[in-house]
């Protein structure tokens, strides 16, 4: 037992120094930022069929309360400057080529990143009090036409989505793309090292 402690001392005092090439680090680099990138555009994606459902809504179905005209269009002008919003910060990080620019490419980055947080932070809020407020006024007319027991379900269940999003989903979110965020940017500033070197 007591070699097995004398080894583990041993092998903890033992600091092994990984060095990783600049190369090698704008390849893990290159398949983050895709990733990023990819993630971003999905989002944007989502985004506009969410914009074109609920326009589609609104054109083919007639409605007969104002109340829903005016849910429909907070809601959709919610969505459209939510994604553009989203837009605005993909072309952030897709506009510079890291490889030929990685200095630029970290200062984008961070302001990538410093969006992120006003999005999910303050945005956020306005923008859940926008889809609750669009989808108040667009249940007035809709839940007319249902029971009791529909009524309280859909109320319910809307509820509880917008808490669960609003909370758990975008907690999880947020420590995620924090997490990732931060790790690709000390990528980049130590291949800027590297290459300043």
């Amino acid at each position: 037992m007591q070699a097995f402690d004398q080894l583990q001392e041993l092998w903890q005092k033992h600091d092994v120094e990984l060095k990783v090439s600049a190369d090698e680090m704008l390849q893990q680099a290159k398949k983050e930022v895709n990733g990023l990138k990819l993630k971003s555009a999905l989002n944007i994606l989502g985004m506009l069929a969410s914009f074109i459902a609920i326009a589609a809504l609104w054109i083919f179905f007639h409605f007969e309360s104002w109340t829903t005209h005016v849910g429909i269009s907070i809601t959709i002008v919610a969505i459209g400057v939510y994604t553009l919003i989203l837009y605005r910060d993909y072309r952030l990080i897709s506009k510079t080529d890291f490889t030929v620019h990685p200095n630029e490419y970290l200062n984008n980055l961070k302001t990538y990143q410093l969006n992120r947080y006003k999005l999910y932070n303050s945005l956020y809020w306005f923008y859940t009090v926008a889809l609750s407020l669009g989808i108040l006024f667009y249940f007035i007319e809709i839940l007319a036409y249902l029971s009791i027991i529909q009524k309280t379900l859909a109320i319910a269940l809307t509820a509880l989505w917008i808490i669960f999003c609003s909370t758990i989903l975008r907690k999880a979110v947020i420590k995620r793309e924090k997490e990732r965020i931060s790790l690709l940017i000390e990528k980049f500033e130590r291949i800027s090292m590297q290459i300043s070197e």
